[in-house]
């Protein structure tokens, strides 16, 4: 069984900055997590449908040099033997698996180029999947790799993902389509350029209209980084920075 992002998570080192910036700029609401720690937790919704949370920047990733990032959660059914399997693949553990009362197990992996994710086996039932466009949610997922090919046979041998299409950018290389979780074309890999400083993913958050989610990105302080243009599919997308400095894209249906 393959294995997806289900969960995405900002952190950021202001939380009531990126609350409001994301609800204006995707169109979600948000809410307090209780989290049995005391830490601040906000669950972002689309709908009636939790997508993402948002929290504080750890002392431990700052004392690492983490920038605000976002970062996904991958599904594992056993969190510990996925884990041992990224490390002896080559991977890297920043956080050994542990768990989050009433939430789930999970543990905080890259895989070997150093580009990071989450593991997670959540308690509670499985959410029914939604369709990728859905506004809201995440409908594409990209990986800014070290290398694309040798990127690309790591996750399909630790997750079972597929590759769908080889798509030709010229000059800026191969972009490979993936699938995931029984999903075609979830997401591409491509070798990163040199302007992208380390091997990294970005989520792209559906929205209605690439020109006016554009403007509210720049209307509430963030910065665009490339875009809004078309892609071969006949989508528009931006690619951007939150006022945090956190990268992060928006994507609108044809």
């Amino acid at each position: 069984m393959a294995s997806s992002f289900f969960w995405y998570e900002l952190m950021t080192n202001d939380v009531p900055a990126a609350e409001t910036f994301y609800k204006d700029v995707v169109g979600w609401n948000s809410e307090p997590f209780p989290s049995p720690s005391g830490m601040q937790y906000i669950v972002f919704n689309a709908g009636e449908r939790a997508v993402a949370g948002l929290m504080l920047l750890p002392e431990e990733a700052k004392a690492m040099g983490t920038p605000p990032c976002w970062l996904g959660y991958i599904h594992a059914k056993d969190v510990d033997a996925a884990t041992a399997s990224v490390k002896n693949a080559g991977g890297a553990v920043y956080r050994e698996p542990s768990d989050i009362p009433e939430v789930g197990r999970f543990s905080v992996v890259a895989d070997p180029q150093g580009a990071a994710f989450m593991l997670m086996s959540p308690t509670g039932p499985d959410q029914p999947p939604v369709p990728r466009m859905t506004p809201g949610h995440v409908g594409w997922h990209e990986l800014m790799a070290g290398e694309y090919k040798s990127a690309f046979d790591f996750y399909a041998k630790q997750f079972g993902w597929t590759r769908v299409q080889d798509f030709d950018m010229g000059e800026m290389g191969i972009y490979l389509i993936f699938g995931a979780g029984g999903e075609e074309g979830i997401g591409g890999i491509m070798t990163k350029p040199p302007q992208v400083p380390v091997p990294a993913w970005q989520f792209y958050f559906n929205v209605p209209d690439i020109q006016a989610g554009a403007k509210r990105i720049t209307d509430n302080g963030g910065t665009i980084t490339m875009g809004p243009m078309e892609v071969p599919d006949g989508s528009w997308v931006v690619n951007a920075q939150d006022p945090q400095g956190a990268h992060f894209a928006l994507l609108a249906a044809k």
